[in-house]
């Protein structure tokens, strides 16, 4: 382990941090962090990792009305978190964002595991 930390140090200590390049990354991810913010977002992300839904199947399962499910849906389509294929008169969405799935994998493992002997 120590050593580990030393070989860290050393890195941290050669490599120079282009701040150009990490204020767009903090601007992308400040971006996707105000998406994931809201309640009925989160819910419909989580929702569309098991896999691609319709408008009348997210509303039954998670309990969100239609007009306030469609403003969400519209939000996450033009943020480009979801993309949509259209069945005659239905239209299926799915999550199509990978870093976004990267960071429900990990709000779900904090946040919704269910750990016999966690505390919290």
């Amino acid at each position: 382990m120590l050593n580990l930390v030393i070989k860290l140090k050393k890195f941290m200590e050669t490599t120079t941090l282009d701040i150009a390049q990490m204020r767009e990354a903090a601007g992308q991810a400040t971006t996707m962090l105000r998406v994931l913010a809201n309640e009925d977002r989160l819910l419909l992300l989580c929702q569309l990792t098991q896999g691609e839904a319709c408008v009348s199947d997210l509303e039954g399962l998670l309990g969100i009305r239609q007009p306030t499910l469609s403003q969400q849906l519209s939000v996450l389509r033009n943020e480009g978190i979801v993309s949509t294929r259209r069945e005659g008169k239905k239209i299926f969405y799915k999550l199509d964002e990978g870093r976004a799935l990267n960071l429900l994998n990990t709000l779900y493992g904090l946040y919704c595991k269910t750990d016999k002997n966690s505390s919290s």
